[in-house]
């Protein structure tokens, strides 16, 4: 198995994906933070797996000196305790600034200078803030605001955000939603989460200490103008998902009895071809067949309610379907 040149092709994929929603409807999404989100996100789920420090430099082609001190740009500050030093620097000159290289390196004395100041070598290059004058009269301020974009904008979009990430990965405390749906605003995921439990589309469990969150059913609906980006969280997630379990459990294959993994369909045809109708409407036949096998399912639980204690198993099935012309050849 050729391990490496099918992580290639994934990430060209992926990034074909987030090309094309950064620039979806004429937005300009800002991409800044994308490579240090992959990186910490990376190095998180390669911890998880056991991989130690030095292989994951190695796998980066980093030193392991350069591997530490960029992890340590994304761990939690210690000045401001719950954010990573990249994202604290950053919201507290977005906030005060401009503001002049010392008087940062004062507001995070409690973090070590040298990484502080690789923070701010990262924003300056990534776009996020700009820096004027040399040396002591360095001073930094945030990028244009009109720039960036405006989460505050769609509520009900981040909304639908939310419920998706509470269905599929519920129940989540806030700080692990967080991570879920990366909005880097608490005020904006508690704003969402209070307007999603007062329409009891959202579950607060407030038994412990720290609340958590979950959602016991979501239903993004046909033509629903402020579903399309929960659904394409929801669709990217649910192949994801199908794809490491089943690596996971350590299967190579397909087999027509599985009951985890995908199977992709190719139709030729011309426009005119009898069967056009009937391909060209396998997508809209599959969503019939899922919505009625719910809606029995949902009948049988009604009038046959299972146990409360019984466990439960939670089956995913994505349908995807796109139509693309070709030229053809007639010669062929």
């Amino acid at each position: 198995m050729n391990t490496g040149v099918l992580i290639e092709a994934l990430v060209r994929q992926t990034t074909v994906l987030i090309a094309t929603l950064a620039t979806a409807a004429g937005q300009r999404a800002p991409l800044s933070r994308i490579a240090d989100q992959v990186f910490g996100d990376l190095v998180r789920e390669l911890n998880e797996q056991g991989v130690g420090h030095k292989v994951i430099a190695d796998m980066f082609g980093m030193a392991l000196r350069t591997y530490h001190e960029r992890v340590a740009r994304l761990a939690a500050s210690d000045t401001d305790q719950g954010r990573s030093l990249w994202e604290a620097v950053f919201s507290h000159i977005e906030r005060q600034g401009p503001l002049p290289r010392a008087r940062v390196l004062h507001r995070f004395k409690k973090d070590d200078e040298a990484t502080v100041r690789g923070v701010l070598r990262d924003l300056v290059e990534s776009g996020l803030l700009y820096q004027t004058g040399r040396g002591d009269e360095t001073t930094y301020r945030a990028a244009d605001p009109k720039e960036a974009f405006d989460r505050n904008r769609d509520p009900e979009t981040l909304d639908r955000l939310v419920q998706v990430a509470l269905y599929r990965h519920g129940p989540l405390a806030r700080d692990r939603l967080s991570e879920v749906v990366p909005i880097g605003d608490e005020a904006l995921l508690a704003a969402s989460l209070a307007r999603l439990v007062a329409a009891r589309e959202a579950n607060e469990d407030t038994s412990s200490p720290v609340p958590t969150y979950d959602c016991a059913t979501c239903v993004i609906g046909l033509g629903d103008p402020a579903g399309w980006e929960a659904a394409v969280f929801d669709h990217y997630q649910a192949m994801v998902s199908a794809l490491v379990t089943k690596l996971r459990v350590g299967k190579r294959r397909a087999e027509l009895s599985d009951k985890v993994g995908g199977s992709t369909f190719a139709f030729y045809l011309r426009a005119d071809h009898p069967m056009a109708d009937e391909v060209l409407g396998f997508l809209k036949t599959m969503r019939e067949a899922g919505m009625d096998l719910r809606r029995r399912l949902d009948e049988h639980d009604r009038l046959h309610p299972p146990p409360v204690a019984s466990d439960v198993l939670r089956v995913v099935s994505y349908v995807g379907q796109s139509v693309q012309e070709e030229s053809s050849n007639d010669d062929e």
